[in-house]
């Protein structure tokens, strides 16, 4: 986050503790600060770590994404279209690698689909993106055994509070002349072939 950030995150900080009716000693002394600190926070002289971004939220009683200023509302899934739009977009991330393995019948008994980032590949976020997965689906064991829904979104929130100032880079396919694509495909296939006759 730049400068500016931390005076707009500064600036949501110091709305939420005015509407909360504390003045800055009183949050200060919540949150275990010094009153300088709770001034510099507010002022966007210095960056509040998550830890105390998570603190402030459950102090001021909001969510850590709201003061990161970070919009977790997106246009409402309204279709199947809307979820595979964002599968789209997903594939322009460039510091994410997947693949998308199917099983389907005659070669399988099942009929199932699924998308794998590789933890250890070059790609810089897929190991946060295996992590990210690996805690998820502890959460959603967690709910299926009737966990707290209140629990699982204190996690969801600060998992994105967490991600927020992670930024990626989206790039479109490169248009390419004829020959250029052919050796490009080549290598590819080349490269498949290899990959299968090591498994």
């Amino acid at each position: 986050m730049d400068n500016s950030d931390y005076s707009a995150i500064g600036r949501r900080i110091q709305t939420l503790r005015k509407r909360k009716g504390y003045n800055q000693q009183e949050l200060a002394n919540i949150i275990g600060k010094s009153l300088r600190t709770v001034q510099k926070y507010e002022s966007g002289e210095i960056e509040a770590s998550i830890a105390v971004v998570n603190q402030l939220a459950d102090v001021l009683e909001t969510t850590p994404t709201f003061i990161l200023g970070y919009e977790t509302d997106i246009a409402p899934i309204k279709s199947l279209a809307d979820v595979m739009n964002f599968l789209f977009h997903m594939e322009q991330v460039s510091s994410l690698d997947f693949s998308i393995d199917v099983e389907r019948p005659p070669r399988s008994e099942r009929w199932q689909c699924s998308i794998t980032f590789k933890g250890k590949s070059k790609a810089s976020d897929n190991a946060d993106m295996c992590l990210f997965l690996e805690n998820w689906e502890e959460q959603r064991m967690n709910m299926r055994a009737y966990g707290s829904p209140e629990k699982y979104r204190k996690w969801k929130e600060r998992t994105l509070a967490y991600y927020a100032s992670a930024a990626v880079e989206c790039v479109e396919p490169e248009e390419l002349d004829p020959d250029e694509r052919i050796k490009k495909r080549i290598a590819y296939l080349n490269k498949i072939a290899l990959q299968d006759g090591e498994e």
